[in-house]
C-alpha cells in the first residue's frame, strides 16, 4: 500500500469527521454525515493497522475516532481517564520513540564534561583559556558556594525556582532544536557548567562532595535535559530529512510529538525539583541522598523502556486526548 497515496486520498474526508466531531451542535445531516464518517474511517483504519507502518498516521486517526465516538455517543470524556491516558501511553510512547536521540545526546554530553574535567584537573592552563579566577577557594572549600547553593534559601521556594529555571532550559532545548545550532550550543554550555565544576572539585580534592550533591537530583534533572535536547534536535532533523512525507507534514507530526514531550517533562522536572529542593541539601547521609537519587532515575527509565515500549507496540499511545485537541491531528 502507498501510505501517503491513501492519505491524500481521504484526507478531506478525514478533514470533514474531525471538523463535524468539533462542532457544538449538528443538525439532522450533519450527524448522519457524522456516524457514515465514523464508520468509513474506522474501517480505513483497520486496514492501515494492517499495512500501514507509519504509528503517527496510526495514532493520529485513531484520537480522530476517539474524539467522534464521543460525539456520536452525545458523552465527554472524563477529565482524569485523559489525564491517566497520557500519563500511561502517550507521554511515554513519545519518550521511547525518541530514546535513541536523547540517549546520544547524554553520551556526548558525559563525555565533554568528563574530557574537560580532566582537562580543569590536570591542566595549569585551562584555567586561563576558560577564563576562570586562580584562586576557586570560595567555591570548593567545604561550606563554600557550591555546598551553600542548595540550602541558603528555603526549600520550598529554591524547589520552585529550580523547577521554574530547568523547565525554563528544557523548552529552549525541545523549540530551538529545530534550528539545530541553538540546542547544540545550549547543551555544550550545560556540559561546560558541569565540567568545570567537577574539574574545580576534583582539583581541590573534593569530588566526593560534587557527586554527593550532584547526583541525588542531577540524575533525573540532566535526563530531563537530555531528553529535551534530544527531542529538539530529532524535530530539527525532520526539517532536513522528513522521510517519505511531505516537509510540512512530516515537522507538524514530529512538532506535535514534541509538544508532548514538553507536556510530561514538566512533571519530570518537578520530581527532581523536589529532590534538589528537599533531598540534596538534607542531612542525610550523602549515600543514602545518592541512593533516592538512583531510585528515582531508575523508575523513570523503566517508565519510559518497560510502560512506553509497551504503549508504542499496541499502537495506543494517542487513543486518548489530552488537553487541546487540536494537537493530536494526523
Amino acid at each position: 500500500m502507498d501510505v501517503d497515496a491513501y492519505s491524500y486520498t481521504h484526507r478531506r474526508s478525514w478533514d470533514r469527521l474531525d471538523y463535524l466531531a468539533r462542532r457544538g451542535s449538528l443538525s439532522g445531516a450533519e450527524a448522519d454525515e457524522l456516524v457514515a464518517l465514523y464508520r468509513r474511517t474506522s474501517q480505513q483504519l483497520a486496514r492501515l493497522q494492517s499495512h500501514s507502518p507509519d504509528p503517527e498516521l496510526i495514532a493520529g486517526l485513531s484520537a480522530l475516532l476517539a474524539r467522534a465516538r464521543g460525539k456520536v455517543l452525545g458523552t465527554r470524556a472524563d477529565t482524569w481517564a485523559e489525564i491517566g491516558g497520557f500519563v500511561t501511553n502517550r507521554f511515554p510512547a513519545a519518550l521511547y520513540r525518541s530514546w535513541p536521540w536523547w540517549v546520544s545526546v547524554a553520551a556526548v554530553f558525559l563525555l565533554v564534561s568528563a574530557g574537560l574535567a580532566v582537562w580543569i584537573d590536570g591542566s595549569d592552563s585551562a584555567r586561563e583559556l576558560l577564563g576562570l579566577p586562580d584562586n576557586t577557594d570560595t567555591l570548593t572549600q567545604p561550606g563554600g558556594k557550591f555546598e551553600t547553593y542548595y540550602s541558603e534559601h528555603p526549600q520550598g521556594a529554591f524547589a520552585a525556582q529550580v523547577w521554574t529555571n530547568n523547565a525554563w532550559v528544557s523548552a529552549i532545548a525541545l523549540f530551538t532544536g529545530v534550528l539545530i545550532l541553538p540546542a547544540v550550543y545550549l547543551l555544550f554550555m550545560n556540559a561546560l557548567n558541569v565540567g568545570v565544576s567537577a574539574g574545580l572539585m576534583a582539583e581541590a580534592g573534593r569530588l566526593d562532595s560534587f557527586f554527593g550533591f550532584i547526583l541525588p537530583h542531577g540524575m533525573l534533572e540532566l535526563t530531563a535535559v537530555f531528553v529535551a535536547g534530544g527531542a529538539g534536535l530529532k524535530l530539527g532533523w525532520t526539517l532536513i530529512d522528513p522521510g517519505r512525507s511531505s516537509r510540512l507534514e512530516a515537522v507538524a507530526r514530529q512538532g506535535r510529538a514534541t509538544a508532548v514531550i514538553a507536556l510530561g517533562l514538566v512533571g519530570v522536572l518537578l520530581v527532581s525539583g523536589f529532590l534538589e529542593g528537599f533531598v540534596t541539601p538534607s542531612p542525610l547521609p550523602a549515600s543514602a541522598r545518592i541512593a533516592i537519587g538512583f531510585v528515582a532515575e531508575v523508575l523513570f527509565l523503566v517508565y519510559v523502556f518497560g510502560v512506553g515500549r509497551r504503549a508504542v507496540l499496541e499502537r495506543r499511545d494517542d487513543a486518548v486526548v489530552v488537553g487541546n485537541p487540536g494537537e493530536d491531528r494526523w
